[in-house]
């Protein structure tokens, strides 16, 4: 009987070492993967109601920047590549309608987004357009 149980007992330990290496190969390893690029990004607006984005990245990683409408319809893209470090932008928004989009830009792993609203004001003269980040 004691045979018995002893010989279950190393079988029931060797099972278990084998599905946890087994297990512990199929997880990915914590930390940032190989290819991805780390950010850091700030917006704004020109005098000329034009949107500047700036970009600084590392190499090694693409990063997407991307402008959408609430309804998610694309406007503008751009892919920024594995060699790519320091990039600026500058989007021309005037031909828009007016309405609520988003910039956002991701490196696949972590993503920034700023919201931007486009209103034209309505007034006795000439008219002006708001261009504001929220």
């Amino acid at each position: 009987m004691k045979t018995l149980i002893k010989s279950l007992l190393v079988a029931f330990t060797l099972t278990l070492i084998t599905v946890s290496a087994s297990l512990a190969e199929t997880h990915k390893p914590i930390g940032r993967p190989k290819n991805v690029a780390s950010f850091k990004s700030s917006i704004y607006t020109t005098r000329e109601g034009k949107v500047q984005i700036a970009l600084n990245k590392e190499t090694g990683g693409s990063v997407m920047v991307r402008l959408t409408n609430k309804a998610g319809a694309e406007f503008f893209v751009q892919q920024f590549g594995k060699r790519h470090q320091a990039s600026r932008l500058r989007l021309d928004v005037s031909a828009l309608p007016d309405g609520i989009y988003t910039v956002s830009i991701t490196n696949g792993l972590e993503t920034t987004t700023y919201g931007l609203t486009l209103g034209t004001q309505q007034q006795a003269g000439p008219v002006s357009r708001l261009v504001a980040f929220n």
